[in-house]
């Protein structure tokens, strides 16, 4: 709501096992897929006629930060800006199983997806700063509780390796905001992720005492703080003007040219 009476046109998906969509709750078959449908309905929301001339920024918060790089590295030319907020880009140490650990899941996985027996620490608990929020979390029913799901985990794994091994393949104009006391997600890849990114615009702040969850966990000022940054960072790319937008005219003109042209000939 916050981006919607700050005057921007804000779209959003519940990805498959998530909110109201169909699937099997906090269960991921394939994240590739969740990239594909995410990649499918945001661009076509790009391509409606009231939109064809506006910025296309993604914004994530946590695996929403590694969905926003996987759309990013799908069609790198296609969007204009991300804000990431405690990007997956690495799972925290606390967080992380084991190699040990991994190779048994890996194994069972093929027999058990669905099950909730990855180890780790209570994820809502870590993330929420807020204690109300966190109540409010564990009792919306649309929200998943309890381990994370064996299948989910692996995949989850398997992404945030990739985005590793990927970090100076990323060019698109980013802003990331990390709280310095996030045991979720890792402040420090973030970091890395900002210095090795080849984007030649790029930000990052880290909120120092905060936790995981930025934009509704945290107390109600520090949420202020973050998303006076996010919202000022997008102003300011409104107010550079769409370069996208004038590479797309600019070959549309001499597409149009050399046509006539040959049409002379």
């Amino acid at each position: 709501m916050r981006l919607v009476k700050a005057g921007f046109g804000v779209y959003g998906i519940d990805n498959q096992g998530h909110g109201k969509s169909e699937g099997i709750q906090g269960f991921i078959s394939r994240f590739d897929d969740l990239v594909d449908d995410s990649s499918h309905y945001f661009t076509s929301v790009c391509e409606r006629k009231e939109n064809k001339n506006k910025l296309r920024i993604l914004l994530g918060e946590s695996m929403g930060g590694a969905m926003v790089l996987q759309l990013h590295l799908k069609k790198p030319d296609f969007w204009d800006g991300g804000v990431l907020v405690a990007p997956m880009c690495k799972i925290a140490d606390n967080m992380r199983p084991s190699q040990m650990m991994i190779s048994v899941l890996t194994q069972l996985r093929k027999l058990i997806p669905t099950w909730k027996i990855v180890p780790g620490d209570d994820i809502i608990e870590l993330a929420f700063r807020d204690p109300n929020i966190r109540q409010e979390i564990r009792e919306n029913s649309l929200c998943y509780k309890g381990r994370v799901r064996l299948q989910t985990a692996m995949e989850l794994f398997t992404v945030t390796t990739n985005i590793e091994k990927k970090l100076k393949d990323v060019t698109i104009p980013f802003l990331i905001v990390h709280g310095e006391d996030d045991k979720v997600t890792d402040p420090m890849t973030s970091k890395l992720l900002y210095e090795n990114a080849s984007s030649t615009d790029k930000a990052f702040k880290l909120y120092p005492g905060m936790w995981h969850a930025l934009t509704y966990g945290e107390f109600p000022e520090n949420t202020d703080t973050v998303f006076v940054d996010i919202i000022s960072w997008i102003n300011e790319r409104i107010a550079r003007g769409n370069s996208r937008l004038e590479r797309e005219q600019n070959s549309k003109k001499n597409e149009l040219h050399s046509t006539d042209k040959k049409d002379d000939n």
